[in-house]
């Protein structure tokens, strides 16, 4: 079964950067959209960017355009997230999801597979 592991949160301060990384077990990953998710406790998982299968795609939720960039090296298995100017209301857990499809979506129902999350705070 294909794995998804996330890695790069952490605490930052406001206006630093952060690079998180998904890495995928299966070698099968360049065929599917992976997006990242956020999700504060308590709350539901909100789409924050999302790549299509061979990187030429992207999609970003409105609050962070301009901040946050995604990319796909398919050679390494990975999925990057590029954040800058990070704000506190960016704070919450980031998770990436890979997609039944080739083009991301926002909805959640469209992901089959997901990692354990990873926590980036945004302190002020």
């Amino acid at each position: 079964q294909e794995q998804l592991v996330e890695s790069g949160g952490g605490l930052v301060q406001v206006g630093d950067s952060l690079r998180l990384s998904c890495v995928a077990s299966a070698r099968t990953f360049y065929n599917y959209a992976v997006s990242w998710f956020r999700q504060l406790p308590g709350k539901e998982r909100e789409f924050v960017s999302g790549i299509n299968w061979r990187g030429d795609d992207e999609r970003y939720a409105d609050s962070v355009k301009g901040r946050f960039t995604i990319s796909r090296d398919n050679a390494k298995n990975t999925v990057y997230l590029d954040m800058t100017k990070l704000k506190p209301v960016d704070t919450a857990v980031y998770s990436c999801a890979q997609s039944r499809g080739i083009f991301p979506t926002k909805t959640p129902t469209s992901y089959d597979t997901w990692g354990q999350g990873t926590q980036v705070t945004v302190s002020s």
